[in-house]
């Protein structure tokens, strides 16, 4: 069996365990410690995450969107295949090393998207963004964990707390969505959801399209016409 090389390192605020891109063969993996956080080899529910938003806005031109984490760049290349040339993408990444991954080994896996001229990428806590740009989105994707659980650092238990929640709301524009990746479900995140003010969807989709585990993504409507 090929072995696992790694290719790049850093460290987590908050965590003393580190991110590591590791790659065997063709498939590129993020892991924090032992736990894989994302794979190239399975990336159609981070995908769905933005098409599934994007369509609640159809037809709606100059968006303004948020994403929470870029990953592999995944969900930022389904958004930009569905939005129009008006569209603005602030994407917010915590750490900068997986800015600097996305724009060497791993920019051809989802077509280069970071170069296209809608994005603008942010190096920083999706938080302290979320806090600062009341009724400022149409579109806020978060993908920063494997669910409504801060697993990649403690500090983003926040925003899956109530009070986070409402901060994303008083961030999006009437009729803005926000939609938020998970692993598996959850019931207690949906009533939160429901008690920060949204109108709530909850979808289960394949991870690899039509096959392999299924995970969970809420999207959450912020009152007018989604």
């Amino acid at each position: 069996m090929i072995p696992w090389e790694r290719l790049g390192e850093a460290p987590v605020p908050g965590q003393d365990v580190p991110l590591r891109l590791t790659r065997r063969g063709a498939e590129f993996v993020i892991r924090i410690g032992t736990q894989a956080l994302m794979s190239s080899a399975a990336h159609g529910s981070e995908e769905s995450l933005a098409e599934l938003a994007c369509a609640r806005l159809k037809g709606r031109a100059e968006l303004h969107v948020l994403i929470g984490g870029l990953g592999m760049g995944y969900t930022l290349a389904a958004a930009l295949a569905r939005l129009g040339a008006s569209t603005r993408i602030d994407v917010v990444e915590l750490i900068p090393a997986v800015v600097e991954w996305n724009r060497g080994p791993l920019k051809d896996l989802a077509g280069r998207p970071l170069e296209d001229p809608r994005v603008t990428v942010i190096v920083g806590d999706v938080a302290e963004r979320i806090r600062a740009n009341a009724s400022h989105y149409d579109i806020i994707l978060l993908d920063v964990d494997n669910g409504p659980d801060g697993i990649t650092r403690k500090a983003n238990d926040w925003l899956y707390t109530t009070a986070g929640l409402r901060a994303s709301f008083d961030a999006l524009r009437d009729g803005g969505v926000l939609g938020v990746w998970s692993v598996a479900p959850e019931r207690a995140f949906t009533r939160r959801l429901v008690d920060a003010g949204f109108r709530v969807e909850e979808h289960h989709v394949r991870a690899r399209r039509t096959k392999g585990g299924r995970h969970t993504i809420w999207l959450g409507t912020r009152g007018g016409v989604a």
